[in-house]
């Protein structure tokens, strides 16, 4: 193992206060601080005195960049990685670098502190024992539909990142999809502003649709229970066909003759009537 090492360093995630010692240490003393965005880590660096030379990395550059961090690395520099707020590599780049460093046999030490997900999981008054972080949805189109069509089904938690100006598209296509469970609605999180908002996503929409929407919001939404959950797998066949009705059984295991039973059974037809369908598969 190399002497060189990339520290994942967690920052301030708004109030300049909550950074650790450890966390400081590691900043005066590593050769060169991988940033974001420079002029964000300059507030940081000049409000504890620190003075290191910065390389920019950020999601545009990270192929170049990325390859010119390891090759600093390889020479024994060590390299403290920051975001701009949080904990690098989630929802950010630096999870390409560290898989980079794990390729090249460079070790890499995470010193951990503030995070946005866990901060607003915790004020949420939502279950926090089991949650899945899904980071921002995607933009549009059918990738968003289909992750949105999964979220329906999550029975965890579920923590989501957005930027103010889709923040009402979000909660919009999350009540279309989703129904209308209870969010909490954090915003500007340790800053002066900050603001959790408890509600369900019908009143998150009453909410925002009446103000201005500014900072970055962590969304924090109720999973299904498990009888909600087996209730609405129950009915999903109410949305096709007799003939994927027959299929959706078999693929669970049924044989065919069972899967005509059930479907008979559960749709209130004539067995007879469901088997001249199943001829056709």
């Amino acid at each position: 193992m190399m002497d060189s090492c990339l520290y994942l360093l967690a920052t301030p995630i708004g109030n300049l206060e909550d950074i650790t010692l450890r966390c400081l240490r590691i900043l005066r003393e590593a050769d060169i601080i991988a940033v974001e965005d420079t002029r964000q880590t300059a507030k940081l660096l000049n409000h504890y005195d620190i003075k290191k030379p910065m390389i920019s990395y950020h999601e545009h550059n990270k192929k170049s960049k990325g390859e010119e961090i390891i090759g600093l690395l390889l020479e024994g520099k060590n390299i403290a990685l920051v975001s701009d707020a949080g904990m690098p590599c989630i929802s950010d780049p630096g999870e390409d670098l560290v898989r980079l460093c794990v390729e090249k046999g460079i070790k890499v030490v995470p010193v951990p502190g503030s995070s946005a997900s866990l901060t607003a999981l915790s004020i949420s008054a939502l279950p926090t024992s089991r949650f899945a972080f899904e980071g921002f949805l995607p933009v549009k189109g059918k990738e968003r539909r289909e992750r949105l069509q999964r979220l329906s089904k999550e029975d965890r938690t579920i923590i989501l990142y957005e930027a103010p100006h889709r923040l009402l598209t979000t909660l919009r296509d999350l009540r279309q999809h989703m129904g209308n469970p209870k969010v909490s609605i954090s915003r500007e999180l340790t800053k002066k502003f900050e603001e959790t908002i408890r509600t369900d996503l019908e009143g998150a929409i009453k909410e925002f649709e009446g103000r201005s929407i500014k900072g970055e919001f962590v969304l924090i939404i109720e999973g299904k229970s498990p009888e909600v959950l087996k209730a609405e797998e129950g009915r999903i066949w109410e949305a096709i066909s007799v003939k994927d009705h027959i299929i959706m059984h078999m693929e669970k295991g049924l044989s065919k003759k069972e899967a005509i039973t059930l479907v008979a059974k559960e749709r209130s037809l004539n067995k007879k009537e469901v088997y001249n369908i199943s001829i056709e598969i």
